[in-house]
């Protein structure tokens, strides 16, 4: 099936193992594509370094967060408990920081989870309902036995013919157009 290079996501090569979805990727960065993805069943040990995805940016962010959510859950406590309705209970100061350790530390965990997985949705663009990819028949078995190495169209290095010859230089499965 060939589609004009208008209505073309990319071309996707499919491999029958890990070791040889890895290689490819290595040889398409080292050939100077960039716009490159992998799609396997499983997590692919040093797939990320060889299509150099570079660092998350989750970590910052549930970092952030929770600072953010320590620093809300203490400030609310010592407010409460120091400046709008001070009690002395037991004789102990109104700013009694020991007592607001637990609910500063729950806080903090609760802020750190939510923005780590508000964080992995919008970072991975999800939900993503429909991706080109799902177009193409074989991918389907992506979640089950088939690895997949796709460039798009929109690298600059991407030419129809000429990718498609380097993609068939690597032995894959198949080599299939990708639609828009």
């Amino acid at each position: 099936m060939s589609v004009d290079r208008a209505a073309l996501y990319g071309l996707m090569a499919e491999f029958d193992g890990p070791q040889e979805l890895l290689a490819a990727a290595r040889r398409a960065r080292e050939a100077g594509y960039r716009r490159i993805n992998a799609y396997s069943p499983f997590p692919v040990e040093g797939l990320d370094e060889a299509l150099e995805l570079g660092r998350s940016w989750v970590r910052p962010i549930v970092l952030a967060f929770g600072l953010v959510g320590a620093a809300s859950g203490f400030l609310l406590q010592w407010w409460v408990s120091a400046v709008d309705f001070p009690i002395n209970v037991g004789g102990r100061p109104y700013n009694s920081w020991q007592a607001f350790i637990p609910i500063t530390f729950e806080v903090m965990v609760l802020f750190a989870a939510l923005s780590a997985l508000v964080g992995m949705l919008a970072l991975n663009g999800l939900p993503m309902p429909y991706h080109p990819v799902f177009n193409v028949p074989a991918f389907e078995r992506a979640t089950r036995d088939r690895f997949f190495l796709c460039i798009a169209a929109r690298d600059p290095r991407f030419e129809p013919e000429a990718t498609r010859r380097f993609l068939d230089s690597l032995e894959p499965i198949e080599v299939a157009d990708v639609p828009e």
